[in-house]
């Protein structure tokens, strides 16, 4: 069956086709598509995944379907609540000004 395996950083994107047996784990997936030796931050054990867009929790067992994309996530840099605490805290300081 065919499924892709997708990566992205902030300059590069990369996704890839694969033929898989049924009964296919979303990690086996991740494993056969090369990426984790052609993106060295990738750490395959310990790395969020998905499948369009929706997390899996264990990617180990989640048996993905044909036509699937599995997606590999990468990790927030900064807490995306925290951000916009400090945008506000900025919006309110300059409002004051």
């Amino acid at each position: 069956m065919r499924v892709e395996v997708a990566y992205a950083t902030p300059t590069r994107q990369r996704v890839v086709a694969l033929d898989v047996p049924e009964g296919t784990t979303v990690y086996d997936a991740a494993v056969a598509s090369g990426l984790a030796d052609e993106f060295t931050e990738i750490d395959l054990d310990t790395i969020p995944m998905g499948i369009f867009g929706e997390r899996v929790k264990t990617a180990t067992t989640t048996i993905l379907s044909p036509g699937d994309r599995v997606e590999l996530y990468r990790p927030l840099i900064a807490d995306p609540k925290a951000n916009r605490r400090t945008r506000a805290a900025q919006q309110t300081h300059h409002s004051k000004s």
